[in-house]
């Protein structure tokens, strides 16, 4: 539950909000940034989410000046740490009302990816 004043809260921008959502998944993009762009992106992802049929894994994201860390609900594990330097763009979809995504060069192959998050809330997406 997110406090009205949640961001005038200097402890909670340094130190991070966790985030409980639904995992859609990723897929890579050409440009770092765009609205189009990050909504065609979800688009693909929230489709071949909806094609699997297989149920969204859950995880915790925690936003911070830092970047975004990312973990498995169940069992905690780490999943991805994003320097904030590697996010080049973040979303709450139009289509989409209760999806968050966001654009990072993987460490990996430098290449772009557009990963979808399902929230709960509306307000949870904008926060």
């Amino acid at each position: 539950e997110l406090p009205e004043n949640w961001t005038d809260t200097r402890e909670t921008l340094l130190e991070g909000m966790l985030f409980s959502l639904k995992y859609l998944g990723m897929t890579l993009v050409e440009q770092p940034k765009g609205e189009e762009l990050s909504a065609a992106a979800v688009k693909r992802i929230v489709a071949t989410a909806k094609a699997s049929g297989k149920k969204l894994q859950k995880v915790t994201l925690k936003v911070s000046p830092r970047g975004i860390v990312l973990r498995d609900s169940r069992t905690n594990e780490l999943i991805e740490n994003i320097s904030i330097y590697r996010i080049s763009y973040c979303t709450a979809d139009k289509a989409h009302d209760k999806v968050f995504a966001y654009i990072a060069q993987s460490q990996l192959s430098e290449s772009l990816e557009c990963h979808a998050f399902l929230c709960t809330k509306r307000k949870m997406v904008s926060a």
